[in-house]
């Protein structure tokens, strides 16, 4: 082995190595190839002290550094994309999508090792396979040494027996194979498998490599993704654990999958079939438990194995790594290889880390925001908006008082059932606690005219802010706190100062309806109260804004009385632009749908709007013109009718003359004519009229 590393070792300090990973816009692959983009060639052949690898981290922050590093030597990440209209992957140098066989071939003829991950998509089964049969029959062609690394998993062991029939605590080995039996959902993968190392014997130019891959969890979150989703928005009562849970599963950080294939570029090892698991020994109910505990409601509920496909989120492949029972070591990995672990010892130890990692990769970071102001200025009605658009807790200080008292009364109340002697032992304590804590409640409202002391009400808002839908989705607090005390044990991210002139907020409250009056403090005299109570506070010297102060939280004031916006829109378009984007999930699945459907309608009604527009503009317009065309041809009689008494007023004169002169003397001749009969008639009518003309004569 150390003869054919030592050429390799040197050769790879000289110059980059390109690395194809198929598929870079997956969560396993794209994990993989920014993992290898960041490592130095041959760096795993040595040990690298702590402050080499914080040097390391530090240099990896900037865009610059990367493109250093490209030049100091590292690895060269290309490969193809799932989807052609992912954005550009700042790690990669070259990405493919739509290749035809004879282009993807030529890119990986290019390449020194070519990767190709199977454990997310099925599909590219057969095209690993392909791609390792034509590199197969490129090997004459071949100037260096090429490796071919084919990411398995860990379900082409899912059904081999145990190796001591009286011991199933023995666990699977890399040595072991050869025994291994395929779960029956993944017969293609233990076929590519197999091919993959046939193509790799006894070649010195074509090394081969098989790593069969755990669980992969961690950053983005991976087959648990669906499990850290249902907990982090905390709308079930418990997690799901399907089956009894006692079933093992063999799993791995995806970082420390990509280190295992670092460790196998660099070191090119004589074993060609690695398991790539961590040390730890976990079941599914440990992995959900955890996952409940750090995130969610802290509970899990058994359901049958077969309600586990009335889980939408959940495919057929996600179920089978899930029901595994499986036992493995990774023993080569763990003796031969330089491998940075960021989770050795397994999901539930590193739980911590984990969930750092994944609310970091999914931006899921609380949004904490306080508002205050005088009555009537408007703070619930924005907190509301708030919260729809940010998917925030509204913390409303009545609310939170009624639950808490609720919750003890709940303690107190005798338990039906039997409970082990350790839970009893707890649940009377926590009894007494609470009986306590009730009689001092009690004992402070009838002291203080029905009103809670300062030291319960702070109590119970914090402990309702460290529940754990606060926790990970975050809250607006309503009014509260009110005064500095209150404020001191509370951390805010964002601060909301409304305010307005006394006027403005007496002449809403006038203006309110009185059905929404009654029974609250908007009547006049408890407003009255109230405000003046207030601003009574807002002047003292040690006030709300002076504690913000103190902590350098800036507010964000806003004026409602010279917003002049009864609905708060103003304010609340103020207040998104401020505090910036939400930091959740988003909109679900559903809530897509349901928002392209709106946004469909509204679309369709704008377009039959726009139509109907359109038609009655056309329509206007036609009787327009239909009215112009009716008066114009109105005017045209009008025009005619008086041409034509013009003409007949002009010609009276003309016709009186022709009577009286022309007409007796044209008969005479024409009777004239009748009795001579002359050869031409017209030339002797022509010759009377001339002769008998009244005027020569």
């Amino acid at each position: 082995m150390a003869e054919e590393e030592v050429p390799a070792s040197v050769e790879k300090v000289v110059r980059i190595q390109r690395v194809f990973i198929n598929l870079l816009d997956t969560y396993s692959s794209g994990n993989i190839g920014k993992f290898l983009s960041n490592c130095v060639v041959g760096a795993s052949l040595e040990e690298i002290t702590d402050e080499e690898e914080e040097e390391d981290e530090n240099k990896s922050a900037s865009p610059e550094a990367a493109s250093a590093k490209l030049k100091e030597g590292t690895f060269q990440i290309v490969g193809t994309l799932a989807k052609s209209e992912s954005t550009r992957l700042e790690f990669a140098v070259e990405t493919y999508s739509a290749l035809s066989r004879e282009e993807l071939l030529m890119r990986l003829m290019e390449c020194d090792v070519v990767i190709y991950n199977i454990t997310e998509c099925p599909q590219q089964v057969e095209e690993a396979t392909w791609a390792v049969s034509a590199l197969n029959e490129e090997i004459s062609h071949l100037e260096k040494r090429k490796v071919f690394i084919l990411i398995s998993t860990v379900m082409t062991w899912a059904r081999s027996k145990p190796l001591d029939p009286d011991d199933s605590e023995i666990p699977f080995t890399e040595e072991d194979y050869r025994r291994r039996k395929h779960h029956p959902n993944f017969l293609d993968h233990i076929n590519a498998e197999k091919m993959v190392l046939k193509f790799g014997k006894n070649v010195r130019k074509f090394e081969t490599y098989i790593v069969a891959a755990g669980l992969q969890y961690g950053m983005e979150g991976g087959l648990l993704h669906t499990f850290f989703k249902t907990a982090w928005l905390g709308e079930v009562p418990a997690l799901s654990v399907f089956g009894d849970g006692s079933n093992i599963i063999p799993a791995i950080h995806v970082l420390d999958l990509a280190g295992v294939i670092q460790n196998v570029i660099d070191h090119v090892p004589k074993v060609h079939y690695l398991v790539a698991v961590d040390e730890s020994v976990q079941t599914l109910e440990d992995v959900v438990k955890c996952i409940s505990k750090n995130t969610g409601p802290g509970k899990i509920q058994k359901l049958p194995k077969e309600n586990a496909f009335l889980t939408k989120d959940l495919t057929q492949e996600c179920l089978d790594h899930l029901l595994v029972n499986l036992r493995m070591e990774a023993l080569f990995v763990k003796e031969n290889f330089n491998i940075r672990w960021v989770a050795q010892t397994g999901f539930v130890e590193n739980i911590n880390n984990i969930l750092k990692e994944y609310k970091q990769s999914r931006g899921l970071l609380p949004i904490k925001i306080c508002i205050f102001g005088p009555p009537a200025v408007g703070k619930s009605s924005i907190a509301v908006e708030l919260c729809k658009y940010y998917k925030l807790h509204h913390i409303k200080l009545k609310d939170v008082i009624s639950e808490a008292i609720a919750k003890l009364e709940a303690i107190v109340a005798p338990q039906e059932g039997g409970e082990e002697e350790g839970e009893e032992e707890e649940e009377e304590e926590n009894v007494e606690d609470a009986q306590e804590l009730l009689d001092g409640i009690k004992e402070s409202m009838e002291q203080n005219a029905g009103r809670l002391e300062d030291q319960y009400i702070i109590r119970f808002v914090k402990e309702k802010l460290k529940s754990m839908p606060c926790r990970n989705q975050g809250y607006i607090l309503d009014g509260f706190p009110k005064t500095y005390d209150q404020a001191k044990d509370l951390f805010n991210q964002f601060v909301c100062a409304l305010d307005a002139p006394d006027e403005f907020l007496k002449e809403r409250v006038m203006n309110l309806p009185e059905s929404l009056v009654a029974g609250t403090h908007y009547t006049q005299d408890r407003f009255l109260r109230a405000l003046s109570n207030y601003r009574d506070i807002s002047t003292d010297d040690e006030t709300l804004l002076n504690y913000f102060d103190e902590l350098e939280i800036h507010p964000i004031h806003i004026d409602v009385g010279k917003l002049e916006d009864a609905q708060n829109r103003l304010a609340i378009k103020q207040l998104i632009k401020e505090i910036g984007e939400p930091r959740n999930y988003g909109l679900t699945d559903e809530e897509k749908a349901e928002e392209e459907r709106r946004a469909a309608e509204r679309r369709l009604a704008r377009e039959a709007a726009e139509e109907a527009e359109r038609e009655h503009n056309e329509a206007v317009e036609m009787a327009e013109k239909i009215a112009r065309w009716e008066e114009w041809n109105k005017q045209l009689e009008e025009v005619k009718r008086e041409e034509r008494e013009l003409l007949e007023a002009q010609s009276i004169p003309l016709r009186n003359y022709l009577m009286t002169y022309v007409m007796p003397t044209l008969m005479q001749g024409v009777n004239e004519c009748c009795k001579v009969r002359p050869e031409d008639p017209v030339d002797f009518l022509a010759e009377y009229l001339f002769k008998h003309n009244p005027e020569t004569q």
